[in-house]
């Protein structure tokens, strides 16, 4: 029984990295997992980009993408967002559309341009909050708007940042904030909403996944250090099981999103050098209920979410710390220093861990039990965004341009 539920599991993993080969379509690409099979240089200069594209202003938000369409959102000083569609062969852009959003407030690294849009084959979903509004918006591929919804004023003290997903037919979108704390689901085509629970966070930025075992119904996973890792019905938003991980001796925060790695749910909680923690879940424990797996409590990050593949774990801390665990026990392998601090997340491509600085350099680590730093490649400029893989492609975002790097033949 074990090894057929083993067998299902990794069949169905397989099907998942193997089709959308041309979509990373939310924060972190297919289900948050930051892992595909393109094979990336690990060394690059200014000359190997097919093409770079200046941006109308500074963001935050990571770049997605549906076919040879990559859409990016910035932010410009008269307080207007702009969302932009790029043709994703050439860098050309194909619209601009701004909107009037109004200043935010909240922290200096923060901006208008910090949540990262999700995109499905008819539309691109937006979202941005000021104190006056929080806004998710649609726009089909050609820039036209559909709906859009107000959950209305955005009141945590860093300001916003919260990234919607697309699952089945709906959009479903966390606004974890001091104020009416919710996380909804509204109709794709539509914009009508289908539910909204509350929650008890008072300021979460994590991007919600998808979990599923085969034969099992879908579970839609979010976490806040005060719900702990949460588990809901996404269709209906009704709980299903919810573990209390997080040490509640100290304020935390959840910044980085939960993932699926296997049979386990990974979600993490840490605040400013008092406490951090990343957690794996096993939601069909031996029991059938719930259980932790293992907990890292140990140079956990803050804001990167940690990323997986095969039985390795990477935890890329804010202030370039990083440890490669064993994903199925947590035992930990290496632990190093790299040069540069931290926002933007680790993906994995191929056998190489790439993670961009603040200070704006992409750092290339070996994927493996041993730790080896193969490169280190001047952006430019800083970045706190997630870079893009798609078609044998990587899309880096700066604070103000995009650009595009071939893979390997």
């Amino acid at each position: 029984m074990r090894v057929r539920l083993f067998l299902a599991i990794v069949l169905s993993l397989l099907f998942i990295s193997s089709s959308g080969a041309q979509e990373w379509p939310r924060f972190r690409g297919r289900n948050g997992g930051g892992v595909s099979g393109t094979t990336i240089p690990t060394r690059w200069t200014d000359k190997d980009y097919r093409w770079q594209t200046q941006l109308p202003g500074p963001g935050h938000s990571s770049p997605v993408l549906w076919g040879e369409r990559l859409f990016v959102t910035s932010a410009d000083a008269a307080g207007k967002l702009h969302a932009q569609c790029l043709d994703a062969k050439s860098g050309r852009v194909l619209w601009n559309r701004e909107f009037a959003a109004g200043p935010p407030r909240g922290h200096k690294d923060n901006n208008l341009a910090s949540a990262t849009p999700a995109v499905d084959a008819e539309r691109v979903y937006l979202a941005w909050g000021t104190p006056k509004e929080v806004v998710l918006l649609a726009l089909t591929h050609e820039g036209k708007e559909v709906w859009r919804r107000d959950f209305g004023p955005y009141r945590a003290g860093h300001g916003f940042g919260s990234s919607p997903i697309v699952y089945e037919k709906l959009v479903i979108f966390p606004c974890e904030q001091d104020g009416k704390d919710s996380l909804a689901a509204v109709d794709a085509a539509t914009g009508q909403e289908r539910w909204r629970i509350a929650r008890k966070s008072r300021n979460t930025y994590a991007t919600p996944c998808i979990f599923q075992l085969p034969g099992r119904p879908a579970e839609l996973i979010a976490v806040s250090y005060e719900d702990g890792i949460t588990s809901h019905d996404p269709a209906t938003g009704r709980p299903n099981w919810d573990v209390d991980a997080f040490d509640k001796r100290h304020v935390e925060g959840a910044i980085a999103s939960p993932f699926v790695h296997g049979d386990l749910v990974v979600g993490t909680a840490s605040w400013l050098s008092v406490r951090y923690e990343s957690i794996a879940i096993r939601p069909a424990g031996a029991k059938g209920k719930p259980e932790t797996a293992f907990k890292i409590d140990r140079d956990a990050p803050l804001v990167p979410t940690p990323v997986a593949k095969d039985d390795l774990l990477f935890l890329w801390n804010d202030r370039g710390v990083v440890s490669c665990c064993s994903a199925k026990t947590g035992e930990n392998y290496w632990r190093e220093r790299v040069d540069g601090s931290f926002y933007a997340s680790p993906i994995i491509a191929g056998q190489h861990v790439y993670c961009p600085s603040r200070e704006g350099d992409m750092i290339v680590l070996s994927a493996s039990k041993k730790f080896e730093q193969l490169g280190r490649i001047p952006l430019g400029e800083g970045t706190h965004a997630t870079p893009a893989l798609a078609d044998g492609r990587m899309f880096l975002r700066t604070l103000t341009r995009v650009m595009c790097l071939d893979g390997k033949n």
